[in-house]
């Protein structure tokens, strides 16, 4: 990719102009995707192996760098995370016959095999089934159906779970044989060679499965590259629009505790850092705030990402007081929403980091991003998510699938090269959720206006009382800011006569109290007496969220098909 030098500080409209113009870094074409023409980035790679050969550059500095519970240390470098992707790519072809397009399905917590696994089926047009490391026995059974992989690859807890289930297709236990069978096959061996289609899937991502069976995203090549070259672009534009910051003198370093399976972990940090040249720390285990905390100047992490849940344990932590919050130059969320609160949380602790803080907005479906924004459109308005990326369109459409005017709230739909090719062996999904020209719906409600998108939420979770629409994020965001409140969520419950009440379920903080009335007391001073909550539910017991972070309203609802298991 060209570089670019370090211009004056320029507009918004002169920075987008710069790079996404004619012989600009980020230059823009028209293309086919999948039979449509569509935006793409011009001066881009054509698979992710071309990715990985092109990050030979980086030699022997770190990839990544996995910490143990007990806190050994896993280190990849970019040289040798090539040399063992060769070697399982060679020992998947020779023992077990797997070729482009077929399947293999990894079933584990955050390890070197995963990523080392996923880069070895990435460069010889293998397809990694990213199974959902909280899933039950029936939910594994469930995706293996569904995909046919001609091998699974699990640890030994998820393979226990799955017990007689993994009858199914042959299987390696990572702890047991997997060095000896993938990882040590062909010590010395090159990638594979042979052509990549752009289009060609390179794993399926399983929706988060809250309503219904979980549907398997197909994302491609051409997906994930549009992803980071999105994001580069995004650190391009902030660099050329924003005062001058100091000079970085230490290395960008992130922490990466996103799940291996989910598009922030994969995507967000195993691509992106393949292609950008930078570190990645992957604490394994449950998330411990406090070892995060101790980590960071050890590994000289410089960025916290995680959900607003990881990020809220960490501001919370007794042990921040002692950190030298220098350290972080920049916050960011994903898979969940950001918060008012949250951004004021963070500001507290980390003042220099003011106009670092960031969030964007995608799903499975979309490649991880559809729009961003930056810390100042947050604080403007929490519903904003900023503006359409560049290669992304978004339109508003009726019920009836009609475009509405700016200001008006519908129904959200997207089309991008980073979009998903479509559902896996689901025509009736795909026909739902797919229309003509590629549009794709992501079961969001929202506006434009300005230019930017504001993000109402999702249609499953809207509220109707009494003929009002009440819309819960509005709700929580303000549950959120009670200074006695840990966790909220908001949901409809049956009413006879209004159709949905609105009730709200609330964990307080360690030691708190939390009165009921109180709480309506303290919704009724902001909110409409319509989204004031009818009923309060104090918990003891956190939330139940999904491997994203995401609270899983369909459990606090009774509606839930399968419990969760605990990482």
């Amino acid at each position: 990719m060209p570089s670019m030098s370090q211009p004056t500080v320029l507009t918004w409209d002169q920075a987008n102009e710069a790079l996404l113009g004619p012989g600009g870094p980020f230059e823009t074409e028209e293309a086919t995707v999948l039979g449509e023409n569509l935006k793409v980035y011009k001066n881009r790679p054509r698979s992710l192996r071309e990715v990985m050969e092109n990050s030979r550059v980086h030699g022997d500095a770190e990839y990544t760098v996995f910490i143990t519970e007990d806190g050994e240390r896993r280190p990849f470098t970019f040289a040798s995370l090539e040399r063992t992707a060769a070697s399982i790519a060679a020992g998947l072809r020779d023992r077990f016959g797997v070729g482009p397009g077929d399947r293999v399905a990894i079933l584990a917590a955050n390890c070197p095999e995963w990523v080392a696994t996923f880069w070895a089926c990435a460069s010889m047009g293998a397809v990694v089934v990213a199974c959902n490391g909280w899933w039950t026995r029936d939910e594994i059974e469930y995706a293996l159906d569904l995909t046919e992989p001609k091998l699974l690859i699990a640890d030994r807890r998820r393979m226990d779970r799955l017990g007689d289930g993994n009858s199914r297709v042959p299987s390696l236990v990572i702890e047991d044989d997997f060095a000896e069978t993938l990882w040590n096959h062909a010590p010395g061996s090159s990638l594979p060679e042979g052509p990549i289609e752009e289009d060609a899937p390179v794993t399926l991502l399983f929706t988060s499965g809250t309503t219904g069976r979980p549907k398997a995203a197909v994302i491609s090549h051409r997906s994930m590259i549009a992803f980071y070259m999105t994001s580069f672009f995004l650190g391009a534009r902030d660099s050329m629009s924003s005062p001058a910051k100091p000079k970085r003198e230490r290395p960008f370093v992130r922490l990466s505790v996103f799940p291996l399976f989910h598009v922030s972990g994969m995507q967000g940090s195993t691509v992106t850092s393949m292609a950008s040249g930078m570190k990645t720390v992957w604490p394994m285990g449950r998330f411990d705030a406090e070892k995060v905390i101790a980590l960071t100047p050890k590994e000289g992490i410089t960025a916290w990402t995680g959900a607003s849940t990881h990020l809220f344990r960490l501001l919370e932590h007794p042990s921040l007081d002692n950190f030298d919050v220098t350290m972080i130059e920049s916050l960011g969320v994903g898979g969940s929403a950001s918060t008012p609160e949250l951004i004021r949380a963070t500001e507290a602790k980390f003042p220099h980091t003011e106009n670092t803080f960031s969030s964007g907005y995608g799903s499975t479906e979309s490649g991880a991003l559809i729009s961003f924004a930056n810390t100042a459109m947050l604080k403007t308005a929490a519903d904003c998510v900023g503006p359409p990326l560049p290669t992304v369109e978004v339109r508003i459409l009726d019920e009836d699938g009609r475009d509405l005017p700016d200001g008006e709230d519908g129904n959200i739909w997207f089309r991008s090269p980073l979009a998903m090719n479509g559902y896996w062996n689901n025509d009736e999904a795909n026909a739902e959720n797919i229309k003509p020209g590629r549009w794709i719906k992501t079961g969001d409600f929202g506006r434009m206006q300005d230019g930017f998108l504001y993000l109402a939420a999702r249609k499953r979770d809207l509220i109707l009382r009494g003929g009002e629409n009440v819309y819960p994020i509005e709700i929580e965001n303000r549950l959120e800011a009670h200074p006695n409140i840990a966790e909220a969520a908001v949901h409809g419950v049956d009413h006879r006569t209004l159709g949905q009440e609105v009730k709200a379920v609330v964990v307080p903080r360690p030691g708190a109290e939390l009165d009921p009335e109180a709480i309506r007391t303290f919704c009724a001073e902001t909110l409409a007496y319509y989204k004031v909550p009818a009923i309060v539910e104090v918990r003891s017991t956190p939330l139940p969220r999904n491997a994203t972070g995401k609270v899983m309203k369909h459990v606090l609802t009774g509606d839930a098909e399968s419990s969760m298991v605990e990482e």
